[in-house]
């Protein structure tokens, strides 16, 4: 009887093992190919027969990493189907499916909520992000004074152009009244800079004829979006400040709302987690890179302060179609960076701004996704700060952290 046991435990065990195997790695065996390890050169074709391109660097099957300037995106979630692999970037909607033909892979990058899919392709060994014709006969390099969409009247704004160029290589970005397009990176082409990012939810291509003092180019977002902007050097450039943008209207003090949370449960302001706290209330979408940024931020802060009378709350305005897929997303970025305050469902199935508003309606208008809102522990707001200034910003994100925990401070203090 024991070796009848014995011999049942190994079978067992045995039997684990195989289909622990078999879900994992060694699933690999079973399509005909899979990436090669090595760096990428990648291009998504835009408008104008414009190419944008980024790098990324496969170190084995199923774990690669995106580059974009200083940012580094690790990537784990690739996926081998038959001849073709499915590449999903962290947080965002957004993935590469693409059939494996050697060296290269051609195939789609694919939003789906938002019916958008841009012809994708990649060789390996290719490591330069831009090809380059000419030496750098300009240097942008400082501070841009920057109008896109200029003389379109309310489609037009501003921005802040920040660059650094080595030799022929520029990395910076363009800081606007709400935001920041991240990390741009690049080259100087003769007089031309091209710049790019990619990120899994946004596709970014800068070109412009450079001067000593101007620049003049092109913006494109994927292959949905183009515009046009004009800059000239400006070292002392400031943008509006960002408390200014967004306010309470006439008559009130405070703020009110109710809204789900994944497990159906209607959370509103006036619950007991937030009686008598410092609250801050983070209107934002999963889908959103600065608002990536800003979580990041927020869910450190919150766990290291969790305790001393501070609460965060998460107003997510998300594109997906159906309410299960929104959950679904605002889960995926609550397990990605670890947050453990409550983000709840406000709108789905847009992220139009102005229906945004009518669920906030004592707010003048909601202008940008992140927008935060401080409520000090009587319930009464105190600032509003619009959009939010990320790690590719450099300065103006460690000022934003300084004074944003010194308003925090301020405001427990009371």
């Amino acid at each position: 009887m024991r070796s009848i046991i014995i011999c049942l435990v190994v079978l067992t065990l045995v039997s684990c093992k195989d289909k622990t195997k078999s879900n994992g790695l060694d699933a690999e065996s079973k399509v005909k190919n899979i990436l090669k390890n090595g760096m990428y050169r990648a291009v998504l074709e835009v408008k104008d027969g414009e190419l944008l391109p980024f790098n990324f660097e496969v170190e084995s099957a199923r774990f690669l990493k995106v580059f974009n300037a200083e940012e580094v995106i690790s990537v784990d979630e690739i996926e081998y189907r038959n001849d073709s692999v499915v590449i999903k970037l962290p947080v965002f909607e957004g993935y590469i499916k693409a059939k494996l033909e050697g060296d290269m892979l051609k195939g789609n990058f694919i939003i789906e909520s938002l019916e958008r899919s841009v012809t994708f392709s990649a060789k390996l060994g290719a490591e330069k992000r831009f090809e380059v014709s000419e030496k750098p006969l300009e240097n942008v390099s400082g501070v841009w004074e920057t109008v896109f969409s200029p003389g379109k009247g309310d489609d037009s704004y501003i921005a802040k152009g920040i660059f650094k160029q080595d030799r022929g290589v520029v990395t910076g970005t363009f800081r606007t009244t709400t935001g920041d397009y991240r990390f741009l990176e690049g080259v100087m082409d003769g007089d031309e800079m091209k710049l790019s990012a990619f990120d899994g939810s946004h596709a970014f291509l800068f070109t412009a004829t450079v001067t000593d003092s101007t620049l003049e180019g092109v913006f494109y977002s994927g292959n949905h979006w183009k515009e046009s902007f004009i800059a000239k050097r400006n070292e002392t450039y400031e943008l509006e400040e960002a408390d200014n943008l967004t306010f309470l209207k006439e008559g009130y003090d405070s703020i009110d709302f109710t809204f789900p949370n994944a497990s159906g449960e209607a959370i509103s302001l006036s619950d007991d987690r937030f009686k008598d706290k410092v609250v801050i209330v983070q209107i934002m979408g999963s889908w959103c890179p600065n608002c990536l940024d800003e979580s990041k931020y927020y869910a450190e802060f919150y766990k290291n302060n969790k305790n001393e009378g501070i609460e965060f709350v998460g107003l997510a305005f998300e594109y997906a179609k159906t309410k299960e897929s929104a959950f679904s997303n605002i889960d995926r970025l609550i397990d990605r960076l670890g947050i453990d305050y409550p983000i709840l469902l406000a709108q789905y199935g847009s992220s139009d701004k102005e229906k945004a508003q009518e669920k906030l309606p004592m707010l003048n208008h909601v202008l940008s996704y992140p927008t935060s809102i401080y409520i000090d522990k009587k319930g009464k707001v105190r600032k509003i700060h619009t959009g939010f200034n990320g790690p590719a910003t450099g300065e103006k994100y460690v000022e934003f952290k300084d004074e944003f925990e010194g308003f925090v401070a301020q405001l427990l203090a009371e």
